[in-house]
């Protein structure tokens, strides 16, 4: 294999880009390709990735935003005259390239697939002319980023990477049902105000908590019913736009893990208690099935192709 990347960077180089000679790696989101060791980093870890895939990678690489057709493919991978099935051998590579890179063809982050026409890089590429003195750049969140690269990179929160892969139905119905949850929440604690009246007169900032209370239902009823619609419907961008909203939604479903004590004239405080533990997790599952393709729309490769 270390033959096939030789002679893969001997192409890479005898062959400039418009933009200058070929340079010695390509950066995007938290991925450094290195053409003369020909490998594919992800935040310093080596990703395995064979010569095929990473060379397909490469070809996306040297034209981000631009059309790569199924036809200049076939040529760059196998030298003319080599028999092989050609579509199969497509597939095989964009597919281990999507593994590599944690992407799907029904909700492309990094590879889009165009019917009848070929293959688009999607997000920015940074050319690297010296990998050992370039440090280490943030991801970008700009046109045709993605808000989630940012959460990648954080320790706390699971990467998509790390999330066990789940079926789209699954994922979309666990998704819609907290959604219909925390409205089902919302429209109780607003049909019963004088019970919960009733209950917080005994605390000292009682109004304050009261307010709130109204508020935040009154505002969020709308949030989770545009979730409900961008989920149900598989709008474009459902991850990025979900994503751009969770922080809003985070901190008001906290405070709304303590609604199970609203309830403390029908339920013990030790079932209330449990009710909060589960849903202080909440937000984070909802995270965690929006980044499993919760909203995604279930397309297969051949019938983009077709």
């Amino acid at each position: 294999m270390g033959g096939e990347f030789d002679t893969l960077a001997a192409q890479m180089s005898s062959h400039p880009t418009d933009s200058g000679p070929a340079p010695r790696g390509y950066r995007f989101a938290s991925f450094e390709a290195d053409v003369r060791a020909g490998e594919l980093r992800r935040q310093g870890i080596r990703l395995k990735l064979n010569a095929q895939p990473f060379q397909l990678l490469l070809l996306l690489l040297e034209r981000p935003g631009e059309v790569v057709t199924r036809e200049e493919i076939c040529r760059a991978l196998w030298p003319e005259g080599t028999f092989v099935d050609y579509e199969h051998g497509v597939n095989s590579a964009l597919n281990r390239l999507r593994e590599a890179l944690n992407d799907t063809a029904g909700n492309p982050r990094y590879v889009e697939t165009l019917a009848r026409r070929g293959y688009r890089f999607l997000l920015p590429v940074e050319r690297i002319e010296d990998l050992g003195e370039t440090p280490p750049v943030p991801p970008v969140v700009g046109a045709g980023a993605d808000a989630e690269v940012v959460a990648e990179a954080t320790l706390i929160l699971a990467s998509t990477r790390e999330l066990p892969r789940a079926n789209t139905r699954l994922v979309t119905t666990l998704f819609l049902l907290l959604q219909g949850m925390y409205a089902a929440m919302y429209i109780g604690a607003l049909a019963n105000l004088p019970e919960i009246d009733d209950l917080l007169s005994a605390l000292h900032a009682w109004p304050h908590t009261y307010t709130l209370i109204v508020v935040t239902s009154a505002v969020l009823l709308p949030v989770r019913a545009f979730a409900i619609f961008l989920v149900t419907f598989h709008a474009p961008g459902v991850r990025e736009k979900f994503l751009r909203l969770w922080p809003v939604t985070l901190l008001a479903d906290i405070l709304w893990s303590a609604s199970p004590f609203l309830l403390l004239h029908h339920i013990n405080f030790g079932l209330a208690l449990a009710a909060t533990a589960i849903l202080v997790y909440s937000p984070f599952a909802q995270r965690a099935l929006v980044l499993m393709g919760a909203g995604s729309a279930e397309r297969e490769e051949a019938t983009r192709l077709s």
